[in-house]
């Protein structure tokens, strides 16, 4: 019953993703940790219909859940195991989760399925309880055989392993910031079991699975500490909201995207909507919450650099934060109200702007610009056409300039506008200019206006 085509690397273009039937797949996720846990089969509906209504694609959740999801039982009232052993699933537990699988398929919803979150693995913190040690990879990978077995014919997966946890602490610097009081050796790797997970899930799978892994926040991508897996095909990093607006992701997306063997890459943690700012690991809300111009200008660079797709998230609806269940890091709506924030509407105008060029041939279009980048939350980014058949560049700020190179582009004409990402709506004709020199293009409004930022669109024309 899971009508979707399976996705895959493009065989066109290694750094993006597609159908199995070859058509481009541009990726754009909302992270839902604790649905399998947390909503029953009605409040899924609600929240599936949502997503899809806004051009999400991708639903990404947890089958063993950070918040204690080992020992308290989920809306349906089961616990994922007996005796919490991986050996031994409640089967009630996980006919409720692929019922959640087939209901985001009858969406047109892919689901990002993490078959257990880090802390039931790795360290160094969060509630566990532990169940996969580093003495006993078999127990991973029958957990793994087991789990692939059961989803073989299921078309609407994508693996992602990790869960916000390193996945080896002997490549991680001295000055890693998490306390070290959990019993874990600092050599500690972990890459053997989730290397062991990985196999048992592409056997299970006989071989159709697509993976990822899901890192900590920070510069530490799956690039860094994953590069040499043969299990792995797409890379993910987290740019968080443990240090601030305008981390610059664009360079972590560069990076991976320079990497042999090529693979897709994306930030699959931007800024949450509505989630305290820094500083890390004390959330205070008296420093301001991350809103929709934060989650946009992430979102947008991070993509335009090189970025397969990107995963949004807000941080009520992340947990399912109901007025009921513990707050967690002071959520300052109800999950229901947070569906509908500006910035999970706008993500969706990305992607649309996206798809309304070809897709296959998009690269990085930073070459195309003659002026001066800037840095931080002035960081202009774009992306092109490999051919020229159109550009797309992201400037943050009104009032900004930008020196664009239209020999570049195919020519002999190069149609100009301005487009909103606030309201995707097309907000400004430019005009004409020949395909030649360079030009100077100026975003509207005064640079003193606020959380205004634009993309120029440049399309060849005859």
């Amino acid at each position: 019953m899971n009508p979707l085509p399976r996705l895959q690397v493009s065989d066109r273009n290694p750094h993006l993703l597609m159908t199995e039937e070859g058509s481009p797949f541009f990726l754009l996720g909302d992270t839902a940790w604790e649905l399998f846990h947390r909503l029953t089969f009605a409040e899924a509906e609600t929240y599936f219909a949502n997503r899809a209504a806004k051009g999400f694609n991708v639903i990404c959740a947890v089958a063993l859940s950070e918040v204690d999801g080992l020992r308290v039982p989920s809306a349906d009232r089961h616990l994922p195991f007996h005796d919490f052993d991986p050996r031994r699933p409640n089967e009630a537990y996980f006919a409720s989760v692929d019922a959640k699988i087939e209901q985001a398929a009858a969406h047109g919803l892919y689901v990002g399925f993490l078959p257990t979150w880090g802390d039931k693995l790795t360290a160094p913190w969060g509630a566990g309880p532990r169940i996969f040690h580093e003495n006993d990879p078999e127990t991973a990978r029958a957990y793994g055989l087991w789990l692939g077995e059961r989803y073989r014919d299921t078309t609407n997966l994508i693996w992602i392993l990790g869960g916000d946890r390193p996945a080896d602490l002997s490549e991680i610097s001295p000055s890693w910031p998490y306390p070290w009081d959990a019993g874990f050796q600092k050599s500690t790797d972990w890459k053997p079991l989730w290397r062991a997970m990985a196999e048992g899930i592409s056997e299970g799978t006989a071989g159709r699975a697509l993976f990822s892994y899901h890192p900590q926040g920070g510069a530490l991508s799956t690039s860094q500490l994953l590069q040499g897996e043969t299990w792995l095909h797409v890379h993910m990093m987290q740019s968080g909201h443990g240090a601030g607006a305008d981390v610059p992701v664009w360079d972590w997306i560069a990076r991976d995207y320079d990497l042999a063997p090529v693979r897709p890459t994306l930030d699959a943690e931007p800024n949450y909507e509505d989630h305290p700012v820094n500083p890390w690991p004390v959330f205070d809300p008296a420093n301001g919450y991350f809103r929709a111009y934060d989650v946009r200008k992430q979102c947008y660079r991070s993509v335009f650099a090189g970025g397969c797709g990107v995963i949004y998230g807000h941080h009520s609806v992340w947990q399912f934060w109901d007025g009921v269940r513990e707050n967690i890091n002071h959520a300052d709506r109800f999950w229901t109200e947070a569906l509908d924030r500006p910035g999970a509407f706008q993500v969706g105008y990305l992607r649309r702007l996206l798809e309304s060029r070809p897709g296959a041939g998009r690269v990085p279009g930073d070459l195309l610009l003659a002026s001066d980048l800037g840095e931080g939350g002035t960081r202009i980014c774009a992306t092109r056409d490999a051919l020229g058949a159109y550009a797309l560049i992201y400037l943050p700020k009104a009032g900004q300039e930008v020196d664009v190179r239209l020999h570049m582009l195919a020519g002999p004409r190069v149609r100009a506008a301005w487009f909103d990402p606030r309201s995707g709506q097309e907000a400004q004709l430019i005009g004409e200019y020949p395909a030649r020199g360079s030009q100077r293009f100026v975003s509207p409004g005064a640079a003193t206006d606020p959380e205004m930022d634009w993309v120029l669109t440049l399309d060849s024309s005859e």
